[in-house]
């Protein structure tokens, strides 16, 4: 299999690194974390104009009809800004479960607004009961005149403090936790019967608190069958977190080695020690080991197999998962205090990395998960 990048993907990587590069230095970054926004609205018109924010979608709708290379690329180098923008929110799930579950009409009417920057979406499905369960919804959605109205709560709503439009997942019928009878619903997060409230998480992004009472809500696609559809997108978008992990690890492992070259102990670098050669060739094995399991999670992304794409993700997240914790670790232990600093960007690193492991299931989690699946490729392997 030929893993070399074509010419586009090559041009696409040196274009978002170079913007990288020059606008999100640390210190911008502390600037963008000022607006009330939470991020840089310049930066964010600027995606737009380079075609970033229409990158995965059908051309006929304002993309460019990137694949999961093409996102991996992306984010990637947005890792290792520790970009602050909806990109995540907004293209990769909220992109993503539009292309999955809406109709071709709701399609053609909010796609291209994402690609021209004029609509943030927030996926709004995580309860406080249900962990990262995707079938665990309490949140209900009864018929009413004239449309459909939502009652109940989500937390840790991602960027849903800014966002233009919420994705809300809610039960028509069935139980809870009960696989059929989930939808997938649009609601405008200013209408009467929805309330948020934002919150800040620990990684310097945003987040909301949203409480729907009888608040109105357009269904995407069928109302009752959206599950296996937000599956789907959300293992896409676990794929996009794999690469963002990687390209953070990528920075961290630098910064690290950077600064065991130029600090001072005993009168010679700490670098020229032994030991703590040993532990920066640790980090960089676990960042290759991550590398590695980040593209096979790429190339399984679009894996029309549900089992063998979620072996491959579950795989992937659970590797990724334990190398950042490795890498952050060592990353801050040989810092030593100034990497657990506001002012330095070590610690910023490893939050993110944490907050990445959290999202949709931690390592643990998902080494559980696939053990039950039988094993990256299932129990008849044996």
């Amino acid at each position: 299999m030929d893993f070399d990048l074509t010419e586009e993907q090559r041009l696409l990587k040196d274009s978002v690194d170079r913007l990288i590069a020059d606008r999100y230095g640390f210190e911008n970054r502390k600037k963008y974390l000022a607006d009330p926004a939470g991020h840089s609205r310049a930066l964010w018109a600027a995606y737009a104009e380079l075609g970033l924010l229409g990158l995965p979608f059908p051309e006929a709708q304002g993309g460019f009809g990137g694949g999961p290379v093409e996102i991996a690329i992306v984010m990637e180098a947005f890792g290792r800004g520790l970009i602050l923008e909806p990109f995540f929110a907004t293209v990769i799930l909220g992109g993503g479960l539009i292309r999955r579950l809406a109709s071709p009409d709701q399609q053609a009417a909010l796609l291209p607004r994402i690609a021209d920057g004029s609509l943030r979406l927030g996926f709004a499905h995580l309860e406080r009961q249900s962990r990262w369960n995707l079938a665990d919804v309490a949140t209900t959605a009864t018929a009413a005149p004239g449309g459909w109205t939502l009652r109940g709560a989500k937390s840790v709503v991602l960027h849903g403090d800014s966002a233009d439009r919420l994705l809300v997942t809610a039960r028509v019928s069935g139980g809870r936790g009960a696989r059929a009878g989930v939808g997938l619903f649009l609601v405008d997060p200013a209408a009467p019967g929805c309330a948020r409230r934002g919150v800040p998480t620990q990684d310097g992004l945003r987040a909301a608190e949203i409480n729907f009472d009888g608040a109105a809500g357009e269904p995407l696609g069928a109302p009752d069958g959206a599950l296996p559809g937000i599956e789907a997108a959300v293992d896409a978008a676990i794929a996009a977190l794999c690469a963002e992990a990687v390209g953070a690890m990528t920075a961290l492992h630098e910064l690290t080695v950077e600064y065991l070259k130029t600090r001072k102990q005993f009168g010679r670098p700490i670098g020229s020690f032994q030991a703590l050669q040993h532990r920066a060739v640790d980090m960089l094995t676990a960042v290759e080991q991550a590398r590695s399991m980040a593209l096979f999670a790429t190339v399984s992304a679009d894996e029309p197999d549900p089992i063998a794409r979620r072996r491959a993700i579950t795989a992937a997240k659970a590797q990724i998962g334990r190398a950042a914790r490795l890498v952050g670790q060592e990353a801050i232990q040989l810092h030593g205090g100034i990497g657990m600093t506001m002012e330095y960007a070590a610690g910023h690193y490893f939050k993110r990395l944490t907050m990445i492991d959290q999202m949709f299931g931690d390592a643990d989690r998902h080494l559980a998960e696939l053990a039950a699946l039988g094993g990256l490729f299932g129990a008849s392997a044996a």
